[in-house]
């Protein structure tokens, strides 16, 4: 099986970095949309700055203000608190080409996939990565479900795989080539970061430790 990535997302407490520093995933997400993992720009920026530096730091947008954005990223002298940008809303070709007239970092465009063909024109945005996950009827992502892998087409760009993959599936869902597998609440106890589970994901993904049988209750 390829080896993949590891991006945890939703990382909101000094406890959450700690763990994050000790398992060294490749990326966490810092949340800055309407959610319960809802970060402030300064609570990241806080965050980031305890943040190990081989792990880079995303910033996960639904329909912003572009300035909003670009303050994150370091625009006009402010502090660079994210490293990669991730638009999960309803960003169009022109939002990414005007987003990326005033910043060098990485984007990230969030599929709500309900086709095959949907992710094939998708890869002519002029964005960096794809993000596949779930779709669900009024909302943006979170929905703790899986979609049907298979019809993920073969990708020329790279994209980052989310929606419903948990320790029992993960070696599955990394087996579909992705360049990265993207959890959240699989690591989560009562709504909160759980470093077991984190270290356990990690492990498993990374091939220290076989899958169990029976996956968690917990997903993205």
């Amino acid at each position: 099986m390829k080896t993949c990535r590891l991006k945890i997302c939703g990382l909101s407490r000094f406890g959450d970095i700690l763990a994050a520093n000790d398992i060294l995933p490749d990326y966490i997400g810092f949340v800055f949309a309407e959610s319960s993992r809802r970060v402030t720009p300064d609570k990241a920026a806080q965050l980031r700055r305890e943040l190990d530096k081989r792990i880079r730091a995303v910033g996960v947008f639904v329909n912003a203000p572009m300035e909003e954005i670009l303050e994150l990223a370091g625009h006009r002298e402010k502090e660079r608190v994210i490293d990669l940008i991730q638009l999960h809303g309803d960003e169009d070709e022109a939002y990414i080409r005007q987003l990326k007239k005033h910043t060098p970092l990485p984007v990230i465009k969030a599929v709500r996939v309900r086709s095959r063909e949907q992710i094939l024109k998708a890869q002519e945005l002029p964005c960096d990565y794809l993000l596949l996950d779930t779709y669900t009827k009024g909302r943006y992502g979170g929905s703790g479900t899986q979609f049907d892998w298979n019809m993920i087409p073969e990708l020329k760009k790279p994209y980052f795989l989310a929606g419903g993959i948990h320790l029992g599936n993960i070696r599955q869902a990394a087996a579909h080539g992705p360049y990265c597998i993207d959890v959240s609440s699989a690591v989560e106890t009562g709504g909160r970061k759980d470093r077991r589970k984190m270290e356990e994901l990690a492990q498993v993904l990374r091939g220290q430790t076989q899958s169990p049988d029976c996956p968690l209750n917990s997903c993205i």
